[in-house]
């Protein structure tokens, strides 16, 4: 039995896939960039940063992490010709809400001991300063041996609360 939110997919798919025309569309992106961003539901990357669809490659995790994104990151510029790296965290993000020490310690409260220890070692990369941990994140790609020294990155915070991006230096 589907779930409500599976019911929604199915009908706002069909009412999408109805008048979907973008189908021809290239896999590389067309304005040969990626987006870093958080995954949190208040950022709205087309309509927040200006991406259409086919522009740009959008990768999303917890906190806009570049670390985590590394993997996403590679393949977008070599396999897939992207030029510029767009990193945006957020006001209000929960990734300064907390450390590794408590997040481990919730895993293991509500999951268990097994669960906990699965994710032994695990870096949940949390950060306490926001545009600080912008800054962190630009200088680990721009000193990547993995992202080419050619390639254009950013950092930015996106407000929340204005909608507004802002560029961290």
């Amino acid at each position: 039995m589907a779930t409500s939110v599976q019911e929604n997919l199915i009908k706002k798919n069909q009412e999408y896939a109805s008048s979907f025309k973008e189908g021809d569309l290239a896999l590389p992106p067309a304005k040969k960039y990626a987006v870093v961003t958080c995954m949190d539901a208040r950022i709205h990357p087309p309509a927040a940063f200006g991406i259409a669809l086919g522009d740009a490659h959008v990768i999303r995790n917890a906190g806009g992490s570049a670390r985590e994104a590394l993997r996403s990151l590679v393949i977008s510029e070599q396999l897939l010709g992207t030029k510029e790296i767009v990193l945006i965290k957020h006001t209000g993000c929960g990734m300064l809400t907390f450390g590794n020490k408590d997040a481990h310690a919730v895993v293991k409260q509500a999951l268990g001991a097994e669960a906990e220890k699965e994710l032994e070692g695990l870096d949940f990369l949390p950060f306490g300063d926001l545009e600080q941990g912008v800054r962190d994140d630009v200088e680990f790609l721009r000193t990547s041996k993995v992202i080419p020294s050619g390639v254009a990155i950013s950092g930015w915070v996106y407000e929340v609360e204005t909608g507004k991006v802002r560029e961290v230096k």
